[in-house]
C-alpha cells in the first residue's frame, strides 16, 4: 500500500514563477503541507551565487524532501522532479508532471523550441538552464511510485505525443488530456486539476 504524502511540492516552470500552482493548491483537499518552490534568479525568486546549474536547482529540492512527499511539477520544474524522485526514491510518494520533458528527448516527437524565444523574451534570466540537455530515457523506469500525466492537446511546447512517450517509459502512469488546453494548463485548468491530483493522492 503507497503511503500518503506528509508534504506537497510544488515546481514551476521556467519563468519561475511561484504563483503558478496556487489556484491548484488552493482547491485541494488533500491535508499534506504545501510547500512551493522558486527557482532562484528565476521570477521573484532572489538569485543565489550557490545556484549555477539544473545540479542546483535539484540539490535545492532535495533539501526540502524530509518526509513522504508528493512532487507536482509544470514544464522545467519536471525535469527536476524526476531527478528528485530517482534521488529520492523511497520518500516520493506521488508525482504529477504536466506539460514537461521529463528529462526525454522530444526532438523526435513534433515539440517546437521555444528556448530561442523565451530566452529573448527573458534576456535577465540565467542562460545555462537553456543549454541542458538531460536525458533520463533509460532511467524512468526505475520510477515505481505512481505518476499523473497531464497534458493539454493545443501545447505546442510539449505536444501529447511527448506525454505518451512517458506513459510508455514510466512503469505506473495515468495520461489525462485536456481538450483545447496550452502550456499553462496547470494554472488555466485549476479546478480539474486540483480534482485529478486529489484522486491520484488518494
Amino acid at each position: 500500500m503507497i503511503a500518503p504524502p506528509k508534504k506537497l511540492l510544488f515546481l514551476p516552470g521556467a519563468s519561475g514563477n511561484t504563483q503558478f500552482w496556487r489556484p491548484v493548491a488552493e482547491r485541494l483537499a488533500h491535508p499534506a503541507q504545501q510547500v512551493h518552490i522558486g527557482w532562484p534568479g528565476f521570477g521573484d525568486t532572489p538569485s543565489s551565487p550557490s545556484v549555477a546549474g539544473m545540479d542546483d536547482l535539484i540539490a535545492g529540492v532535495l533539501a526540502e524532501i524530509d518526509r513522504p512527499t508528493a512532487l507536482v511539477a509544470q514544464s522545467m520544474g519536471g525535469i527536476v522532479a524526476v531527478n528528485a524522485a530517482l534521488g529520492r526514491p523511497e520518500l516520493i510518494t506521488h508525482l504529477t508532471l504536466t506539460v514537461t520533458s521529463g528529462g526525454v528527448d522530444m526532438s523526435a516527437l513534433g515539440a517546437q523550441d521555444w528556448r530561442p524565444d523565451f530566452a529573448a523574451a527573458n534576456p535577465t534570466l540565467p542562460s545555462w538552464f537553456l543549454d541542458d540537455c538531460t536525458d533520463l530515457t533509460l532511467r524512468l523506469a526505475e520510477l515505481h511510485m505512481p505518476v499523473l500525466l497531464l497534458w493539454g492537446d493545443s501545447d505546442p511546447i510539449s505536444p501529447v505525443c511527448v506525454g505518451q512517450h512517458l506513459a510508455q517509459l514510466l512503469p505506473s502512469t495515468e495520461l489525462h488530456v485536456f481538450p483545447g488546453a496550452d502550456h499553462n494548463l496547470g494554472f488555466s485548468h485549476a479546478t480539474e486539476v486540483a480534482r485529478l491530483i486529489d484522486r491520484h493522492l488518494a
